[in-house]
């Protein structure tokens, strides 16, 4: 019960903070709520560590570092939409605000599927395990920014059947012209949003499924991960071209773990050892990539 109430005071620091507001947050704001949210992901970790177990703590940790790491991989979307869009400053928060909602949902969705899958077919831990070597490899040999966001499946069906103004009208998704109902360049810019984070969750729940199949485990470490991603956001929009090896660190991580599934009934690796590899990953190639542009 006290992790309930820790999970829906989050919930509800986060939203209420960020539900309308319309002026642009500095980088010392968005810092400032960056490392509030890490605090807190801190302390709901240390009490899973203290009250659960160190299994589950260290569950929680390796789930959070996982999501954390393949969240700040979405930055790099987010940056690419808004830009595509010309989104004004002002408005990104109230599209970033549905959108965390919207991924809290999904995610609660592919959470409780996946384990139910895994409860009755436990051979899809091989599929899972494929898949996720797959996508770690297409990821270090690939691009995750998206070229033309309009190009989006969903988006070219939306604006098939649904009419769209070209111009922004302050915050608001809908708007009447000429007595009809008409969408604006911000629902688009929301629909793309919602659509990539629903592609990053087929990704990062076999993964963290791969540490632990506690549902609230992974849920809760996709959630704290989900609500420090706006700060972050606004916090980095400014640095991400720094971290340009950030991708193959977490190409390690995906197929790591990928091969930890596939090896499952034969090799057992500790949740310990699998934090370690997380976070090793995470730090190596955000060093090379700060090693790199300070070369520059």
């Amino acid at each position: 019960m006290v992790f309930h109430l820790f999970l829906l005071f989050a919930l509800a620091l986060d939203l209420g903070f960020f539900h309308r507001r319309s002026e642009v947050v500095s980088f010392r704001q968005s810092l400032g709520w960056s490392g509030v949210w890490a605090f807190l992901a801190l302390g709901f970790g240390a009490g899973m560590y203290h009250f659960s177990g160190p299994e589950a703590g260290l569950a929680f940790f390796a789930g959070y570092l996982l999501e954390w790491s393949l969240s700040v991989d979405n930055l790099f979307v987010f940056i690419s939409v808004f830009s595509f869009f010309a989104v004004p400053a002002a408005l990104q928060h109230r599209v970033l605000f549905w959108g965390v909602l919207g991924a809290l949902v999904m995610r609660a969705v592919c959470v409780f599927s996946g384990v139910a899958l895994l409860d009755q077919f436990h051979w899809i831990l091989w599929v899972f395990g494929v898949f996720l070597v797959g996508t770690g490899i297409k990821l270090a040999i690939g691009e995750s920014v998206p070229k033309d966001p309009r190009e989006h499946f969903l988006v070219r069906q939306i604006t098939r059947w649904f009419p769209f103004t070209s111009v922004y009208h302050e915050d608001h998704f809908f708007v009447r012209e000429n007595g009809r109902r008409v969408g604006t360049p911000l629902l688009l810019a929301l629909v793309v949003i919602e659509a990539t984070d629903l592609l990053f969750a087929m990704d990062s729940i076999p993964a963290v499924l791969g540490i632990s199949t506690d549902p609230f485990v992974v849920y809760t470490s996709n959630v704290f991960a989900i609500l420090g991603l706006r700060s972050l956001y606004f916090a980095l929009a400014g640095l991400i071209s720094f971290f340009q090896f950030l991708r193959f660190g977490l190409a390690g991580i995906l197929v790591f773990i990928g091969c930890k599934l596939c090896l499952a009934p034969w090799i057992s690796v500790s949740t310990g050892v699998s934090l370690l590899v997380v976070l090793s990953c995470l730090v190596l190639s955000i060093l090379a990539s700060l090693l790199a542009k300070g070369r520059q």
